[in-house]
């Protein structure tokens, strides 16, 4: 008979703030919370840190996977809270469910010997994702400190897929000279394009350059329109359109695309693009990655928390949320050791507002060698209706190598398209698939090697699952978290995580600078 887990006694049982969950967003709470000297329990139900941010071995990894199919994939009108049970004098409960966040999954194994030692993969589970480096949460990871329990690499290479092929993204006056793929009359156009976006930026910070100023009313219009307007071909407008400003719906097509890009975010984005291409000088392009997987990201944040003092457990579920007598506030959660603990909050609770759930179809593979023979870490962009006609949305992959994530001489390669159905979605990771590795087929988990075309890799294992990219409920003092979205970058989490710290605590700095602060430089890419 196994024998049961013995939970540990927690003291206090009395915290400032309650956090569920060791994602990244969540993790970024807590040390931001931590940092101003608030008290903070944190937990989580696996026995690992990072949740749905998490970078998992192989074994777990389709373990974790498999044990999405348990739970129920739909739940009550009210999905967080759905019944109540042992009320006391001061307080009533509410058991609290899970939903299901992967569904549609597909595991394939081609050849099962190549993949060990299972344990020398770390996986993650929401890729493909990377950081600029210029954005903003790098910039938070240098300022709370994080940037000291966590190493980067960079991406060798950017693609885009067009015409059939891959070819190089121009992120720099050099490497447009440079690109045999763009004739000449092309690499006019492109440079006088991104001069454009210079004097733009340059005129408006006031630094003394005198430039052109993009008018306003062209700021508010459609991006693809103001490409148009600058006669730029087709190539060029889709470099500039999905391989650099990142957007995910067709943008000339406004009758299926759900998310149109305005030229002040398009601008904005190359702008941030450029920015990040030499800020480290041991960064070859724009992006980097952290080595061991994403997975580090949270897992630096919970350990600036630790050091300021946040109490963490993990195997812990919260299993009832305490909520007044009135329902006029949230009192705390008991957790699975049937112990009670509180935070305090003072604030009325709200409505719930829904939010409307899509979904992304994400892939992984493991393949025997490179894409590109001279690229180990590469990221491509396939645009819109570049594989087939049904494509309304980008799709992207980032190739991983000597990132310390897989066995040596083998590759990790990550895909995601936002999809309105699993079947869509699914059609586009394939035709993107089909194109790096040339035709596969899998009938089931366990599948024959797939034969070798031209000096395509060959594919030793996959993956697919659908994700919802639900955001769950907002009450005034219960709040939920950002989910991992489609994008391949970290600022729409951040923004959100921002906001919540602020709804929080009103008064308070996310991770306020210091003198020390303002004299850390250490770039956040460190020699290997």
């Amino acid at each position: 008979m196994e024998e049961p887990i013995c939970q540990p006694l927690i003291e206090p049982s009395f915290y400032d703030l309650v956090v569920v969950g060791t994602g990244l967003p969540e993790s970024i709470l807590a040390a931001g919370a931590s940092a101003i000297g608030k008290s903070v329990l944190h937990l989580d139900p696996n026995g690992f840190y990072g949740s749905h941010f998490s970078s998992l071995s192989l074994h777990p990894f389709i373990q974790f996977l498999e044990t999405q199919q348990n739970i129920p994939s739909q739940l009550p009108e009210h999905p967080t809270v759905i019944a109540t049970s042992s009320p006391s004098d001061d307080y009533s409960s509410f058991s609290i469910k899970s939903r299901r966040l992967y569904s549609e999954i597909e595991i394939c194994t081609f050849a099962p010997e190549a993949l060990e030692p299972s344990r020398s993969f770390s996986l993650d589970l929401s890729g493909p994702r990377v950081l600029l480096c210029a954005d903003p949460m790098v910039d938070l990871m240098l300022k709370s400190g994080a940037s000291h329990h966590i190493e980067f690499k960079s991406i060798d290479g950017n693609f885009i897929y067009i015409d059939g092929r891959l070819s190089p993204v121009p992120d720099s006056r050099e490497a447009i000279f440079k690109d045999r793929n763009l004739g000449l009359t092309e690499k006019s156009q492109l440079m006088r394009f991104f001069k454009l976006v210079h004097e733009h930026f340059s005129s408006s910070e006031g630094d003394g350059q005198e430039g052109r100023r993009i008018s306003e009313d062209d700021l508010e219009s459609p991006f693809y329109k103001f490409l148009r307007k600058q006669r730029l071909p087709a190539k060029i407008k889709s470099i500039i359109l999905y391989a650099i400003a990142m957007a995910d719906y067709d943008q000339e097509s406004p009758e299926d695309c759900k998310k149109l890009l305005r030229t002040k975010d398009g601008i904005e984005g190359l702008a941030l693009y450029h920015a990040s291409v030499g800020r480290f000088p041991n960064a070859l392009g724009a992006f980097i990655y952290p080595i061991y997987g994403q997975g580090e990201l949270p897992q630096a944040f919970c350990r600036c928390a630790a050091v300021k003092g946040c109490l963490y457990v993990l195997r812990m579920p919260v299993t009832e949320m305490l909520v007044s007598k009135e329902r006029s506030h949230y009192k705390g959660v008991r957790l699975a050791s049937d112990l009670k603990y509180e935070e305090f909050d003072g604030s009325n609770s709200g409505e719930a507002s829904k939010k409307k759930v899509t979904k992304v179809a994400r892939g992984v593979c493991i393949t025997s060698v490179s894409v590109m023979a001279d690229f180990p870490n590469l990221l491509i962009v396939f645009p819109p209706r570049s594989l087939h006609a049904k494509q309304l949305t980008s799709v992207r992959a980032i190739q991983l190598s000597n990132m310390l994530i897989c066995p040596p001489g083998l590759c990790v390669l990550y895909f995601a398209t936002l999809c309105d159905s699993g079947i869509l979605g699914k059609k586009s990771l394939r035709a993107a698939m089909k194109a790096l590795f040339g035709p596969i087929v899998c009938e089931n988990s366990e599948s024959s090697l797939p034969e070798s075309h031209e000096t395509k890799p060959t594919l030793l294992w996959s993956a697919m699952y659908i994700q919802e990219l639900a955001e769950g409920v907002e009450l005034d003092d219960v709040n939920s978290c950002f989910m991992p979205d489609g994008t391949l970058h970290y600022r729409e989490l951040l923004k959100s995580t921002t906001k919540l710290f602020k709804k929080m605590f009103l008064q308070e700095e996310l991770f306020p600078e210091t003198a020390a602060d303002a004299t850390d430089d250490e770039p956040v890419e460190r020699p290997e």
